[in-house]
Formats: structure tokens, sequence, C-alpha cells
């Protein structure tokens, strides 16, 4: 089996398992990159009756994904469309990409973040990492707004790192608003697409490395993270 293969088929595999999931956003994206695989591997075989079977269990891959992209389209506009995902303590491949990075795209221009903890400076570099996702994925992109409260010991770093933040995103004219709340309780990213992301730990759902040189310092779906839940929703504007 070559690696293409072994790879299609591991996709393919995971997208079946997010569809019995009832997470169809997830699974749509999987079973579309193991499709685009296993079609090239089909080129490639030359056993008949392997490049038959393959042939068919394609079909059938790509008719499951057209009618969950169907189901998805009509809860959404319901307004009805809902994910729910559990992050269990210590598990691995939960970077913000993953969880969410489907949602960007050319399409959005701005995003909404509300989360009081972007205060310490590991949560600040959590939110650096979500807006560098976001510029990366969202060429239209010209607006971010956060939401957070004001870091009673350290006010002043705060705010020096966050309009050293501001500053970068400007330079890409792309402009972010800081807002202060002393009552946040709710974590969440609303983007103006209709897409809503209620992290339970916000964007602080990472353990500390175990060393400076450790796999997972900077690759995020390599760090293992704290026990929380992911919902999405669709709103409609």
């Amino acid at each position: 089996m070559s690696g293409d293969e072994g790879a299609a088929i591991s996709l393919l595999t995971r997208a079946c398992e997010l569809d019995k999931s009832n997470r169809y956003t997830e699974a749509i994206v999987c079973y579309q990159e193991g499709l685009q695989l296993l079609l090239s591997v089909v080129k490639t075989i030359q056993d008949k009756n392997k490049k038959i079977k393959y042939r068919e269990k394609a079909s059938e891959y790509l008719e499951r994904c057209e009618a969950l992209s169907v189901i998805v389209k009509k809860e959404k506009e319901a307004g009805k469309y809902h994910e729910h995902i559990k992050i269990s303590a210590n598990s691995t491949g939960h970077s913000y990409e993953s969880i969410f990075g489907r949602f960007l795209d050319d399409t959005v221009k701005k995003v909404e973040v509300e989360d009081p903890y972007i205060r310490s400076h590991h949560q600040i570099v959590n939110y650096l990492r979500c807006c560098e996702l976001i510029v990366k994925k969202c060429s239209r992109i010209r607006e971010i707004k956060l939401l957070t409260s004001r870091d009673e010991h350290n006010q002043v770093d705060q705010e020096k790192k966050l309009q050293e933040l501001q500053k970068s995103l400007e330079s890409r004219n792309i402009m972010m608003e800081v807002q202060y709340s002393d009552t946040l309780h709710d974590r969440e990213i609303r983007l103006d697409t209709g897409w809503m992301i209620k992290i339970g730990r916000g964007l602080d759902i990472y353990r500390a490395p175990e060393g400076k040189i450790v796999l997972g310092y900077f690759d995020m779906d390599l760090r293992p993270c704290m026990e929380t839940t992911v919902d999405i929703f669709f709103r409609k504007s």
C-alpha cells in the first residue's frame, strides 16, 4: 500500500467517524481531502478489480459528502445548525486551525473574539496565534474586535502587548479594536459570515509545554489540551 493510499483510507475513515458523531463540517472536509487523494491513487492502480472497488467506494463517499453539504445548508438556512465537540484531557490534534479553521475563508471580513482571559503573556500569545490564523486564511479580513478583561496585576504590560499587536495588524490594513469588561464571562468567536464558535475554556485550552525543545512547543496540534467542549453554531444575519 502506497503512502497516499494509506493517507486516503485514514482520511475517509476519519470522515465516517465524524459523520457518525454529527460533526458534519469536519466530516465534509475529511471526505473532500480523502476523495481527492483516493482518486489520485486510482489512476496509478494496475489491479483492475481493485480499481473498480475504489471507484465504487469513491462514488459512495462523494454521494454522502454531497448529502452532508445539503444537510448543513438546510440547517444553516433554518438557523438551527449546531455541532458539539468534546476535547478530552491531554488529547492532541486540537490547534485552532483544526477546531475552527474550516470556517475561515475569503468571505470573512470581521471577527469578534470575546474571552475574559486574554491577560497573561501565554494567553496573549494564544490570541496572537488566533489572529495569525485569521490573517492567513481570510484574505479580505478588515477588522478584528477583542472584548476581554483587564489584568489587575499587570494592566500596563497587557495593554502594551495588545497595542503592539494592533500596530502589526494595522501594517496589513486590519483594524483591531480592544474593549474591556469587568463582568465578561462568555467565551466565543463570531464571524460576520454567521458562524459562532464557543469554546468552554476560551482560547486558553493548552497545557504548558514540558520544555523549550519539545514537540508541541510550536505546533499546537501536538500540544496536549485541558478538558473542554466546543459548540459551533450558525446564526443567520
